[in-house]
């Protein structure tokens, strides 16, 4: 999303959702718990059972919809982000993403499922209609530009492809012909077709932005199931510059942390972080509330697939971390500069939660994974974006993530 609220505190009371329909019993294929087996030398946390790591993310699921998952008319549901009722592309995608794992345990997942995807099929981009208006206000109308923004529209597409494997295609909606659709799209519109690089949004295409990318955005099991999905072997391109990317800023701009920055530009032809204010605040070149993400985005794809090109950037954050909080978890805060000198005050769980799925490349880090784990599983809420930052944190380290 263009705009990142940091969002500390939940307003009102908690009220229960009621699914609007009745609950489609069309059977899972892949029902929650998955118990995925990643690859060969990873790990999990070890110090609570596998029924107790299932319960933690069935009780943070419900948790999660009851505070921010809401109707949005007959048959819709949208994501609530902040207390004016505003939604996010961002957080729509999350939504569906989070359906379609819990199915199984969840009886109305794919009724939430198939209510996302209506209300993000009525608030088309202006630029590319098979793409999300990235915002809507409390009345679904679309609000500060109708144009895209990148991460919303492939945890979209993703989630359909993950729908079309949970559910099959032959109901009411195709749900592999819809998550193609979005594919086309989101490289059509959303991936700089001379450079190889994911844009920030289908608005994005001329200047510094044309050429401006979001280390948030890395998907990289995403963009693997996308090639998978549709044949397109230009996903190739995009997966090999973004670990490219990912290695350059490593080698040239954290080699001591392994941090990302929120944002990356090209200049003098290079990738480099972007400066101060280039879109969103004065940690735009910083490692701070778009980035907090990347150690989940980027090490799941080493989980799933087992790609090591990002292993030595990814090792390297786990050990800085490590020391620089001497192994405590409470002592990680919400920002840093590239060289590991912390910007933020605030033990945020969109920061802490990701650096246990980090952690579960190697067994040296055994304590500190079983440590995050206890400290995720066992917080309180927060808000939208931390709250849901932490759910999928704990569905990976819980070994429940799992690919088209």
């Amino acid at each position: 999303m263009k705009m990142k609220l940091k969002v500390l505190l939940l307003s009102g009371l908690c009220m229960s959702l009621l699914p609007v329909g009745a609950a489609l019993a069309a059977g899972e294929a892949k029902p929650f718990p998955q118990h995925t087996m990643y690859t060969a030398g990873t790990i999990k946390p070890n110090n609570v059972t596998q029924t107790a790591m299932d319960n933690a993310v069935k009780s943070k699921w419900t948790t999660w919809k009851t505070n921010y998952l809401k109707p949005a008319g007959t048959g819709k549901y949208y994501v609530k982000y902040n207390s004016a009722g505003e939604t996010v592309s961002e957080a729509h995608g999350y939504g569906m993403l989070l359906a379609v794992m819990m199915a199984g345990a969840d009886t109305n997942a794919q009724t939430y499922f198939d209510g996302l995807y209506r209300y993000f099929r009525e608030h088309p981009s202006a630029i590319n209609a098979n793409l999300m208006a990235w915002k809507q206000n409390s009345s679904f109308q679309n609000i500060e530009g109708e144009d895209s923004a990148t991460d919303g529209d492939m945890d979209i597409a993703y989630s359909l492809l993950l729908a079309h494997r949970q559910w099959g295609s032959a109901g009411t909606i195709n749900y592999l012909a819809e998550a193609k659709k979005v594919i086309n799209a989101i490289m059509q519109s959303e991936v700089n077709q001379t450079r190889w690089t994911l844009r920030l949004g289908d608005w994005a295409t001329s200047g510094n932005w044309g050429s401006a990318t979001r280390p948030s955005d890395f998907m990289l099991n995403h963009m693997k199931a996308f090639k998978a999905a549709t044949g397109d072997t230009k996903w190739d391109n995009v997966t090999n510059q973004t670990y490219s990317i990912i290695n350059t800023i490593f080698a040239n701009n954290s080699s001591a942390t392994g941090l990302m920055p929120d944002f990356v530009i090209y200049q003098n032809n290079a990738y480099v972080p972007a400066p101060a204010n280039f879109l969103e605040s004065g940690n735009d070149g910083s490692y701070y509330y778009n980035s907090c993400r990347t150690p989940w985005r980027i090490t799941t794809d080493y989980l799933i697939s087992g790609d090591t090109r990002a292993l030595n950037q990814i090792n390297k954050l786990n050990s800085w971390i490590k020391t620089k909080t001497s192994n405590n978890p409470s002592s990680i805060m919400d920002g840093y500069t590239l060289s590991g000198s912390a910007v933020g005050d605030y033990n945020s769980g969109a920061f802490y939660a990701p650096f246990g799925v980090s952690a579960m490349t190697s067994s040296a880090n055994q304590s500190w994974l079983n440590a995050i784990w206890t400290k995720t599983a066992g917080s309180a809420s927060e808000g939208y974006y931390e709250d849901s930052i932490k759910l999928f944190s704990l569905l990976v380290m819980s070994s429940n993530w799992w690919t088209y």
